[in-house]
């Protein structure tokens, strides 16, 4: 088995115009992201190795919230997910893979997590 490197953001949440409801068109609604990517990592890490050899786990929060575009109303949360996946292979071409976890937080009605996770590999 390689060695990875696997990076989080967890429970980060976010407005996100999202849905296919009448009443869920038209305004943003919570949502609370999980983001993991999996990078080759280096052979070893020492007191000294700066940031450009791993990757800044703030963009993992930038690509579920500033990296969405303005304006645009996501029918699925599946396409959510994916734009995040496609962002950060956009930004790193070291990323092997990406999960995205979404949840809605609108929907639940007892506390309940409803959503969805989409693990994509880089594709050549």
């Amino acid at each position: 088995m390689a060695d990875s490197l696997i990076l989080e953001v967890a429970d980060f949440e976010h407005d996100v115009l999202t849905g296919i409801y009448s009443e869920e068109t038209g305004k943003a609604q919570p949502l609370r992201f999980t983001i993991r990517v999996w990078m080759r990592p280096l052979p070893r890490y020492d007191a000294e190795t700066p940031l450009a050899d791993s990757k800044n786990y703030m963009d993992l929060k930038f690509a579920a919230s500033d990296a969405l575009p303005e304006g645009v109303h996501f029918k699925l949360i599946e396409a959510v997910a994916d734009h995040v996946c496609e962002t950060l292979f956009l930004q790193d071409t070291r990323i092997e893979r990406v999960e995205v976890k979404i949840v809605k937080l609108a929907i639940a009605e007892a506390g309940e997590k409803i959503g969805i996770t989409l693990l994509r590999e880089r594709r050549a």
